[in-house]
């Protein structure tokens, strides 16, 4: 899911092919802050694109959306969702939109892409959830060799509770597709979070891509460091990195927030450091109703 406030990308024109699919567009600030290392523990939002099957590893109401640009291809972005893992059967609605110009080989043209659906989870025992993720989208374009697309795709997911500080998640997204488009590419990811003391939570995680000729990887990890302020703010610090060998490329990450008992601001900005020039600055605002205590494991 984007949920994301700001998004900004400047560099070379083809430095932006990696946010080129659904997987890397689905992300926000607090994923891309830690090299897209979080399938082991995604939670709210951030389980819509990285693993549904995390959304039961918290207990909350959460409000996130966003708008967003992208310079590469000169993209507005908006996104919105509600995740509820307060009850038996966490889940979350989402919706987003991403209208492009693109300009590829001198000629421009404009691309636009409706995402919403629905993302399931449930703890099957203290230590095994898993998820599922239904999407729609509508894929509309005038450049040439774009193909227009509609239709149905499906992820699923998987999250193992090794311990109360180590958890394994791998997920699959765009598995099922009532119809098939390059822009909603099958692909594979899996990876670990740990968390050696309550305030830091580190992780390391790979995806591949399944369809056409380009069945690349990519892999990063970063971790996160959450300091607090008395009792009522907290302030979380990111850091990270993030290689796709598909385009040799390699980059940094890092990010700062700022949490309230209602509300969170996250910002981030990853810099491309081998292969290209990109740079981007994400930010995402959240709104909590209820929140109660993380489920525990029940065994230890």
């Amino acid at each position: 899911m984007l949920a994301l406030g700001l998004l900004i990308v400047a560099g070379l024109p083809g430095s932006a092919r990696a946010e080129n699919d659904s997987q890397a567009g689905l992300l926000g600030p607090r994923e891309v802050a830690v090299g897209e290392a979080m399938r082991g523990g995604a939670t709210g939002a951030s389980a819509i694109g990285l693993n549904p099957a995390g959304l039961p590893l918290n207990r909350e109401l959460v409000f996130e959306g966003g708008y967003g640009y992208r310079g590469s291809d000169s993209a507005s972005i908006l996104g919105v969702s509600a995740c509820d893992s307060t009850n038996v059967a966490p889940g979350c609605f989402f919706y987003d939109y991403v209208g492009a110009s693109p300009e590829i080989d001198g000629m421009s043209g404009k691309r636009s892409t409706h995402v919403g659906g629905l993302a399931l989870s449930r703890l099957v025992v203290p230590r095994v959830l898993i998820g599922a993720t239904a999407k729609y989208y509508r894929f509309k374009s005038d450049m040439m060799g774009d193909t227009a697309a509609s239709g149905f795709v499906f992820d699923l997911g998987a999250t193992l509770r090794l311990t109360s500080l180590i958890n394994l998640g791998v997920a699959a997204q765009n598995l099922w597709a009532t119809e098939e488009s390059p822009q909603f590419p099958r692909a594979v990811g899996g990876g670990f979070q740990a968390r050696p003391i309550p305030i830091l939570a580190l992780g390391f995680d790979m995806r591949w891509l399944l369809d056409g000729d380009d069945q690349s990887a990519r892999f990063g990890g970063g971790g996160e460091l959450f300091l607090r302020s008395g009792s009522s703010l907290g302030f979380p610090i990111r850091a990270g990195g993030l290689h796709d060998n598909g385009t040799d490329a390699t980059y940094v990450s890092g990010g700062l927030g700022l949490a309230a008992a209602r509300w969170g601001l996250d910002l981030a900005a990853r810099r491309q450091v081998a292969g290209g020039r990109e740079t981007m600055v994400i930010a995402s605002m959240r709104f909590f109703g209820p929140r109660m205590a993380s489920p525990a494991l029940g065994i230890e």
